[in-house]
């Protein structure tokens, strides 16, 4: 059975940085994406890795201050999120897909066969 956990979510303050990580446990899966979805708004894609690690993808809201990576020895995916912002608040989710190639990185939720239960990220002002 395939699991997703999320870890590494908190409440920090504006301009401050926090790591979260995605442990899966099972097949090798394709591309590996993080979500998140604020209290009120819909779910929106946030960044996705490569099995490879070698293409990503960002929204643009965060390009330039998150950074997404992997360690497949470890079957994790790690989100490194600098310069946060009151709006970066929302729980936040990875997810994988079944299907694609090494070098595939899906950005639609769709696309997503597999989900963790999420982590709450809180930034204050």
């Amino acid at each position: 059975q395939v699991q997703l956990v999320e870890s590494g979510g908190g409440l920090v303050q504006a301009g401050s940085s926090l790591r979260l990580s995605c442990a899966a446990s099972g097949r090798a899966f394709s591309s590996t994406g993080w979500f998140r979805q604020a209290p009120g708004k819909e779910r929106e894609f946030v960044a996705a890795v490569s099995y490879s690690g070698t293409n990503t993808a960002y929204a643009d809201s965060v390009k330039g201050r998150f950074t997404i990576s992997r360690d497949n020895a470890k079957n994790t995916v790690f989100l490194q999120m600098n310069s946060l912002k009151p709006e970066d608040t929302a729980d936040y989710h990875c997810a994988c897909t079944r299907w694609g190639t090494i070098y595939s990185t899906a950005v639609s939720a769709g696309e997503y066969d597999y989900w963790g239960q999420g982590t709450q990220v809180t930034v204050s002002s």
